[in-house]
């Protein structure tokens, strides 16, 4: 809708709802954070506990019900970072969807500011400086999941030997 077929109080009501979808933006990225925590602490917690079990319980290699115990952890934690993983992307394009609403928005204010933050941090020419955050997150459920993909790969190597 243009300013005149809305009224006087177009540009008021525009700067507030730019305020506001920028707030919701925030927020999105807060929600993000958190997810990222959760998850983080959900999976080292999980490597932490299998460590201390064992050692507590003194398993003998050839003790089978232990090896499944830590066999069901292992598919357990690489699920969970298959899900991490999928909550990132699904992050990274609720983020990207927001912002490009904000650059629309923006085009009706006086200055554009995410869109010439955006053009200083990835000009068009020359090496491109910054990296997203969601590029790099992308990757951490697949570190976490290494130690999992070993306990699995270490379970089966003691089922198929013993």
């Amino acid at each position: 809708m243009d300013k005149q077929e809305y009224g006087e109080k177009y540009q008021e009501h525009l700067m507030r709802q730019y305020e506001l979808y920028v707030e919701m933006a925030d927020r999105v990225t807060q929600r993000r954070e958190r997810s990222n925590r959760f998850y983080s602490i959900l999976l080292t917690g999980l490597l932490a506990l299998v460590s201390a079990v064992a050692k507590i319980a003194d398993w003998q290699i050839s003790d089978y019900l232990p090896v499944v115990i830590l066999l069901a952890v292992g598919v357990a934690g690489l699920g969970i970072c298959v899900l991490w993983f999928i909550n990132v992307k699904s992050y990274r394009l609720l983020n990207s969807g927001k912002f490009r609403v904000i650059h629309q928005l923006e085009q009706q204010l006086p200055f554009p500011c995410y869109q010439r933050e955006w053009e200083f941090l990835r000009p068009e020419s020359g090496r491109k400086q910054y990296m997203q955050l969601t590029r790099i997150e992308q990757w951490i459920p697949f570190v976490l999941a290494l130690p999992y993909c070993g306990l699995i790969g270490l379970c089966i190597f003691i089922l198929l030997t013993t």
